[in-house]
């Protein structure tokens, strides 16, 4: 796909892995709006972007019924039409199961896994009109390798990836295809109370080689773009073909872990 003149919704754009993505396609002559939850982070995000190329953001929370219809109502107006949705706003929680609240797991739920299958609903004639439609889902390396303490994460996480796989093969030749993106540990606002470093297996990469990479995907028609490098490419391997191993390495870890991400929560 050609980005050049590309009208594009993009939620959770003020900050992290949204806002560098965001910027990766307006490099490439996009038009693009972003999607939060907060006005004055999307106006400083606004402020940052608008060097770049068109740009505008509606403040709405896609976890609700109005805050979707907001976005897409606002999105279509202003970019007269709309050829990509991306579905990035997410939230996480992570700890024990059983120290989790259920108000906190609903949440996950509803923005993570909720959300982008309703909103992605709600574009779909929009993006069967543009000719050229894409729904991009911003998923986790978690959806592929189970981690310890994130258990709802990496099930919402798992279904919108299945989703994404599943909706490709029923809209097939119908002018609207689906990429999955699998983010490895990545350095966002998102990831400040998580403690976790390499030892422990989060690793960190900037979030614009994330967004190159999304770009890229979205470029070369690809169905699904892990990041991780030959490392997480054979932890994935592995994990599907002999998790025991995965299992002990995890249990080994499992007290210094529990500690580092106890306190990881952005909702």
């Amino acid at each position: 796909m050609k980005l050049e003149g590309k009208k594009v919704l993009l939620t959770g754009g003020s900050s992290g892995i949204g806002l560098a993505t965001a910027q990766a396609l307006l490099a490439k002559g996009a038009q693009v709006v972003i999607s939060g939850r907060r006005q004055d982070a999307l106006a400083e995000a606004v402020s940052r972007l608008g060097s770049f190329g068109k740009v505008d953001s509606v403040a709405a929370d896609v976890s609700t019924e109005e805050g979707r219809a907001a976005t897409l109502s606002a999105a279509t107006a202003t970019l007269g039409g709309l050829d990509i949705l991306i579905n990035n706003a997410g939230g996480v929680r992570a700890g024990r199961l059983e120290d989790t609240s259920e108000a906190e797991i609903r949440a996950m739920v509803e923005v993570d896994l909720v959300a982008p299958i309703l909103l992605t609903r709600a574009a779909l004639p929009a993006l069967r009109a543009s000719g050229d439609g894409l729904v991009v889902n911003v998923t986790s390396g978690i959806a592929l390798v189970g981690t310890p303490f994130y258990a709802t994460y990496a099930a919402v996480k798992a279904g919108l990836a299945r989703f994404g796989e599943a909706l490709r093969r029923e809209l097939k030749g119908e002018g609207v295809h689906m990429l999955t993106v699998y983010p490895s540990g990545t350095d966002t606002p998102m990831m400040k109370s998580n403690r976790a470093g390499p030892d422990l297996g989060f690793s960190r990469e900037q979030a614009s080689s994330v967004a190159d990479a999304i770009v890229a995907g979205i470029e070369a028609d690809a169905f699904e773009v892990i990041r991780g490098g030959e490392a997480r490419s054979r932890m994935i391997a592995l994990n599907r073909e002999d998790p025991a191993p995965i299992d002990q390495r995890f249990l080994d870890l499992k007290p210094a872990l529990a500690e580092a991400v106890r306190d990881h929560s952005a909702l």
